[in-house]
């Protein structure tokens, strides 16, 4: 679970001609502060939810739970390099609560790192400021790493290394972004907006929503449009499906599964969702009451099984190599 951009603007506004610039550089360390605190959650929820519904996914990945980050992809490179204390680019940015990195205990917050197993990704190209493909490339190649490998070493700043070893995770990476409030996802990444109104929820209701956006990757939603088009009655089943399956992703974390019904219903009536999504979503009454209508299924697997089975239990709203199943009735 890795961001692949900082999006937050974090320079000082100009100052005159003939005046140099007046950095407050204790605000800048508040603003990044702020926006770590809310990609902290992200990873958490993320890491709890792939974690727990590796064994029903049908892709996988080994992950150590690490997000790095560049200060080349702030807006300021200079000034948040300044406001972190760093020499130079590459810090720790946030490590998972229960994922192996952050259990090591090594991975604190904004300590700078020097190597990624044999490499330096500070030697790597990169064109300030807003320059977020060294951040790509960084976690495309502790993802490699670990997969090659069974495991990372990576080095700091301050001498000391770290030798990790992953666990198998859903594959999906979970991205915030500053200057933005939706949340979606593109079949494999799940990005978040640091202004989604989820972030005023408490944590399982706020999970919900990191849920919703996990089944749209793990149920192949993405490709499946590819193939059948993304006219509206498509998009409308996908996130029926997507809705669904909710339930059953919480509760392999350990999350209440009627926390997704919940959400939908605060959402719905803060936000007025059935108005405005009506083309491609059911309207927000409707939304959660499928929620719901999973829960008692899931209950019953969890009591019988210890465990939600959705790749064996869970009903499909499309083929997932052809185009829509009936609809079942109600």
């Amino acid at each position: 679970m890795r961001a692949i951009v900082l999006a937050a603007m974090l320079a000082a506004p100009p100052a005159a001609a003939d005046a140099p610039p007046v950095i407050d550089y204790a605000a800048e360390r508040a603003a990044i502060a702020r926006y770590q605190d809310a990609n902290q959650r992200l990873q958490d929820a993320g890491w709890r939810l792939a974690r727990a519904n590796a064994a029903f996914c049908t892709k996988v990945i080994p992950s150590i739970g690490l997000q790095v980050q560049d200060m080349a992809s702030y807006g300021g490179p200079d000034v948040a390099r300044a406001a972190l204390g760093l020499t130079r680019d590459f810090a720790v940015n946030a490590v998972a609560a229960g994922s192996p990195a952050a259990l090591s205990g090594e991975f604190t917050r904004n300590r700078e790192i020097v190597r990624l197993e044999r490499f330096d990704p500070n030697d790597w190209p990169a064109t300030p400021p807003m320059a977020w493909e060294r951040t790509t490339r960084a976690h495309d190649h502790i993802d490699a790493m670990l997969a090659e490998h069974g495991g990372i070493t990576i080095a700091f700043a301050d001498g000391g290394e770290a030798r990790v070893t992953p666990l198998e995770v859903c594959a999906t990476r979970f991205d915030l972004y500053a200057a933005e409030s939706r949340a979606f996802a593109n079949g494999t990444r799940v990005i978040f907006g640091m202004g989604s109104p989820a972030y005023a929820y408490d944590e399982p209701v706020f999970a919900a929503l990191v849920a919703h956006e996990l089944a749209h990757n793990v149920l192949g939603h993405d490709a499946w449009l590819d193939r059948n088009g993304r006219k509206p009655k498509n998009v409308r089943r996908i996130e029926r499906e997507a809705d669904r399956l909710v339930p059953w992703l919480l509760a392999n974390a350990g999350y209440d599964p009627a926390a997704g019904a919940d959400f939908m219903t605060r959402w719905g009536k803060e936000h007025d969702a059935g108005l405005k999504l009506r083309r491609t979503h059911d309207g927000w009454d409707e939304r959660a009451e499928n929620m719901a209508a999973e829960v008692p299924l899931v209950r019953a697997a969890m009591a019988a099984e210890g465990r939600a089975d959705w790749a064996r239990l869970f009903r499909r709203e499309i083929s997932p190599e052809g185009g829509l199943l009936p609809r079942a009735k109600r």
